[in-house]
């Protein structure tokens, strides 16, 4: 796990070292054990290295062949590298380390580009071509590691993260309104631009490339999810069986490791199944749990710290336990810290992730995390009963598309934005973009239950996933700590895509013969504690039957109650503030109506509040560049 960064002028001018230098630093936090440099005059890589794998100054990057043509800088791990080593040798390839980047490198000479093809891993790459001087950027099949990329003149700018770009002369930082308006949409970002103008992310399962001669940017997108090829004769048990047999498979390739590895343990399902595996494969395996302060909290938040759980399945499991407890204080400590690391701002409350890989990071280098099973299993159906019996494309679109507007409507807009970002985003259709998701893949049908929840399933590995991902990597390598997600395996991923929906949602029947004008019915569709499972089901196995029936409880803090309460005077100094940053692009009474609501209890806005905080330190830390309080030295 590493960062890796690179620059290549295409008018040939040379690359400053300096140039190079500033953004390798930016990223010193991902890779704290080396730091590797190549310059070919107007073509430059660099990398940050986190060593896990050989941890010897054989796996240093960027890494060339012996005839030094061709140079690769790479992050990830390649889990079945081992298996592709055996292919290579077999044709003659030598390697000189035991590291995943050669077999890469020389899958590159045997395959070409087309290699991606082959790994079953999470990486982004740079690789540079001196036979045919073309420069390939490259992100795995599900968008676990991130890429960005900037065109800059005639200089094409390229980093782990948006913060090793900006330090490129020519990069100049402005806000993109478009994705500002996504974002308080969605909280989210659906699109592959980012909240900074001109910056992009690579997509997920996509190459780019680039060479000297032609100086056009080409792409090519070598796969995606597909939950369309459902085998409706597939039986329970052999869904079940199968499920447990690749669930068993992902988590043992994701144990190789050359350094202490760990995982998380919420002592839900998910984490808890990835613990049962691993546990018996590592004696004493590290696990982490992040707990809450709960004695000022009442009501359905009064049961969100999951510390107790955690700790009955760290005895089951004969592990070594440590937890975090977070509380209402720590949420002004880490906001900036946060803020920093994500750059472009993602999906919830992800404070509570920051603490954890913190904690996680003292005792490992790498940690497993069971992001994916939900999505892969239909793990939230209140969401997915929101649009069954819709007729057509069209109304289910609409149906979820109001369902996905988690921060504030279409028709809040106009008095949420500022006159200047309201007069550049009313043309902006963020209907249209949610419908995007959808129509780039033609084959999307909408008629019945299955196919309805199947295009869900679709939309939210594509959309939330994708999002949780970025959450994930970010905040991980912010402590130098790599996470894994053994749910995203290619074998087991393949699989859950063809179990019919009716293994993973029990009362699809019942739903599917209610009648439609019964009333009250979508508050009985919501009452189902239901999802997963086949999941479930297999994981029985594993888990103690306390675990496999608990309702699903997900990882978040207690915000609804801190926020009228312990926190809500750091929450008035930043929203209330006069001079606050945000006010150019937002409009200050709304937000302060927005919070009035929430103390008053008549509403919930944590969510709304979370991303207003954010967004307020983003406009510090990268529009007004305030050293004073957010420094890059303060915030690391």
């Amino acid at each position: 796990m590493c960062g890796i960064c690179g620059i290549f002028n295409l008018d040939g001018s040379p690359v400053p070292h300096r140039h190079l230098k500033a953004m390798v630093d930016a990223q010193a936090h991902r890779g704290p054990d080396d730091d590797g440099y190549f310059i070919d005059i107007n073509v430059a890589l660099g990398h940050r290295r986190l060593a896990v794998l050989d941890l010897t100054p054989s796996g240093h990057q960027p890494m060339a062949t012996k005839d030094g043509e061709i140079v690769l800088v790479y992050n990830g791990e390649i889990y079945n590298y081992l298996e592709l080593k055996l292919e290579l040798e077999a044709v003659g390839y030598q390697f000189r380390s035991k590291t995943d980047t050669e077999v890469l490198l020389h899958g590159y000479e045997a395959w070409g580009i087309s290699v991606v093809e082959r790994l079953n891993g999470m990486f982004a790459f740079a690789l540079w071509d001196g036979r045919s001087r073309t420069l390939y950027l490259a992100r795995d099949r599900y968008g676990i590691k991130p890429l960005y990329w900037t065109k800059a003149g005639n200089a094409l700018i390229f980093a782990s993260e948006i913060k090793a770009i900006l330090t490129h002369p020519k990069v100049s930082v402005d806000i993109n309104p478009d994705a500002l308006n996504e974002y308080f949409t969605f909280q989210n970002v659906f699109r592959y631009h980012t909240l900074f103008k001109g910056i992009n992310l690579l997509q997920a399962a996509s190459v780019r490339w680039i060479n000297e001669r032609e100086q056009k940017l080409k792409k090519k997108t070598w796969w995606d999810f597909d939950f369309t090829h459902r085998d409706e004769n597939m039986s329970i048990e052999e869904a079940r069986e199968e499920t447990l047999r690749l669930f068993r498979q992902a988590v043992t390739r994701q144990l190789i490791s050359d350094v202490p590895l760990g995982s998380y343990l919420s002592g839900g399902m998910d984490s808890g199944s990835i613990v049962a595996v691993a546990a018996g494969q590592i004696p004493r395996l590290a696990t982490f749990t992040c707990g809450f302060d709960l004695s000022s909290v009442t009501g359905r938040e009064a049961n969100f710290d999951e510390r107790r759980e955690a700790e009955l399945l760290s005895c089951y499991f004969k592990t070594e336990h440590y937890q975090q407890v977070v509380n209402a204080s720590d949420i002004a400590w880490a906001l900036p810290k946060v803020v920093w690391h994500m750059e472009d701002l993602r999906l919830g409350m992800s404070y509570p992730n920051f603490y954890v890989a913190r904690l996680a990071s003292k005792f490992v280098k790498v940690c497993l995390n069971g992001a994916g099973g939900d999505e892969l299993y239909a793990g939230y159906p209140w969401r997915y009963y929101k649009v069954l019996g819709s007729v057509g494309r069209d109304d289910y679109l609409r149906q979820y598309y109001e369902f996905w507007q988690r921060l504030v409507s279409d028709n809040q807009k106009r008095s949420l934005f500022s006159q200047e970002i309201w007069n550049k985003i009313r043309e902006h259709d963020t209907f249209r973009t949610f419908s995007r998701v959808f129509t780039f893949n033609d084959t999307l049908k909408y008629d019945s239950p299955e196919e309805q929840i199947a295009n869900s399933l679709y939309f939210e590995i594509k959309t939330f996933l994708s999002g949780l991902l970025i959450v994930g990597d970010k905040l991980s390598m912010a402590n130098g700590l790599e996470e894994r997600v053994p749910f995203l395996d290619n074998d087991l991923v393949e699989f859950a895509q063809r179990i019919p929906v009716k293994h993973k949602l029990a009362n699809l029947e019942k739903i599917k013969r209610m009648d439609e004008n019964e009333t009250k019915k979508i508050r009985r569709y919501q009452t189902y504690d239901d999802g997963k499972n086949v999941l479930r089901s297999s994981m029985s196995r594993l888990l103690p039957d306390e675990v496999i029936n608990r309702r699903k409880q997900g990882f978040s803090a207690p915000d609804e109650t801190w926020y009228r309460g312990e926190a809500l005077d750091f929450v008035r100094r930043v929203l209330t503030n006069k001079r606050a940053a945000y006010r150019d692009f937002l409009n200050q009474r709304f937000l302060t109506k927005i919070l009035e609501e929430h103390c008053s209890g008549r509403k919930n806005y944590r969510l709304l509040l979370w991303s207003f905080l954010c967004f307020e330190y983003w406009c510090r830390i990268f529009l007004e560049r305030d050293r004073d309080n957010c420094s890059a030295v303060n915030l690391l």
